[in-house]
């Protein structure tokens, strides 16, 4: 007879089995093992000809418009001062969406500079992520609703469709009386003073800017989609076009909203950008998880002489799996002539492209397949050559704060954390 250590590990056993054939089936049934497309482009245009943003635009399901950048922050502390000054600007309106927010000192600030404007008779809708905030309090909801802030939840979890739950909007984007926007990548947390972490102790490098034109009324558009998704009203009487000015320049605006496997508007954008470069490519991302097509553009575009560079995060990351699975991919990188540079202050967390010193990209995208098919996320690419400017500065700066790392330190990367943990998660990462 079968003693009862015996019967216990029989049913583990089977209940093992059991698991990794449901999972077996579920990563099947997500196409995990679906046949690649290469992703092809003939004749691409250079950079500098007056068709290319027309021709980003009509491939990547984005809209042109005009507008001008009036402000650029790159540290988190001016960052969030940035944001408040922004809110006390308010006469009218207040529309923000964010991802992530946890409790802490920028979440009261933040929480304090609404409230105070909602007081004075400003109109404030709030589009808040449900599962990115999901450490703060229903108290500081109801606190805020109190003053009469209107506060949507995106997404949040239901029985009735719960694989739904894995679409974020991961977009940051805050829009004053319909007349200027803050766009960026920084959430409103005290991580980004690097004082959560043992091994991060600095500040992240982040960027936000401020912008002006025409490109205020695709924006508010774009905030309206996600706020009638949730049961908000859209009050489209105030959405009002805004006059052209010979300043401003031309600017694409890629909101990345319902991506699939198909066709994903964001990784379109990067990859055609890419393909359309003449002399350099500088990427930068946090968590840089590159398809085998992206990293085949990047080395094709190495050995066809330009200047191509990836700025990402060390292990000092938030997300150390991530890490090592990013790690992961830069084999073939390396081995193509790709400089991959970590930066060691702390966390890098600025979602940056720059093309030929000519066009940039950034806003809330990170180079990952969450981003590219599961996230609603917003970019903004444009030619304004004063943001050019502040962006190669940052890259600048950040490779100078950076190790390169080599490909001789690729192949001595752990066993455990990066071939067998980072395989792991990136298999995982790419199917949910």
């Amino acid at each position: 007879m079968w003693t009862v250590i015996e019967t216990l590990l029989w049913w583990l056993a089977v209940l093992l089995i059991v698991l990794g054939t449901l999972l077996a089936v579920g990563f099947y049934l997500k196409g995990a093992w679906r046949d690649r497309i290469e992703y092809r482009v003939q004749h691409a245009p250079s950079p500098d000809e007056s068709r290319f943003p027309h021709t980003l635009a009509s491939i990547t399901n984005s809209m042109i418009t005009t507008g001008v950048v009036t402000g650029f922050w790159d540290e988190p502390p001016l960052i969030q001062q940035a944001r408040l000054e922004a809110i006390s600007k308010a006469r009218h309106s207040i529309d923000f969406e964010t991802f992530f927010m946890t409790p802490g000192r920028r979440a009261n600030d933040f929480a304090a500079a609404i409230a105070e404007r909602a007081t004075a008779g400003v109109k404030i809708r709030l589009l808040i992520d449900s599962y990115g905030t999901k450490k703060i309090a229903k108290q500081y909801w109801q606190r805020l609703r109190a003053t009469g802030v209107e506060i949507v939840f995106f997404n949040p979890f239901t029985w009735k469709a719960p694989l739904d739950y894995a679409g974020r909007t991961h977009r940051k984007l805050l829009i004053v009386d319909g007349k200027f926007a803050l766009i960026g990548g920084a959430g409103i947390s005290d991580l980004w003073d690097g004082t959560e972490k043992d091994d991060d102790t600095k500040p992240w490098l982040d960027i936000e800017l401020c912008l002006e034109g025409e490109i205020i009324f695709l924006l508010e558009g774009i905030f309206f989609q996600h706020w009638t998704f949730g049961g908000g009203v859209a009050d489209l009487e105030r959405l009002l076009f805004p006059s052209s000015s010979a300043e401003h320049h031309l600017m694409i605006v890629t909101p990345g909203a319902n991506p699939s496997y198909r066709f994903s508007p964001i990784k379109a954008l990067k990859q055609n950008s890419i393909i359309c470069a003449r002399k350099r490519i500088w990427l930068a991302s946090p968590y840089f998880l590159p398809d085998l097509d992206s990293c085949e553009l990047l080395v094709a575009s190495k050995k066809d002489g330009l200047d191509v560079r990836v700025l990402t995060t060390s292990d000092r990351s938030d997300k150390k799996p991530v890490y090592y699975a990013s790690y992961e991919h830069y084999g073939p990188l390396l081995a193509g002539g790709v400089e991959i540079y970590e930066y060691q202050p702390s966390m890098i967390h600025a979602k940056m492209l720059l093309i030929d010193d000519r066009w940039v990209a950034t806003g809330s995208t990170n180079f990952d397949p969450r981003s590219f098919f599961h996230n609603e996320e917003l970019d903004i690419l444009t030619a304004d050559p004063q943001l050019v400017e502040n962006i190669k500065s940052v890259f600048e700066k950040g490779f100078a704060q950076s190790v390169r790392v080599s490909l001789s330190d690729w192949q001595q990367r752990s066993l455990w954390r990066h071939r067998i943990l980072g395989n792991l998660v990136n298999f995982v990462q790419w199917q949910l």
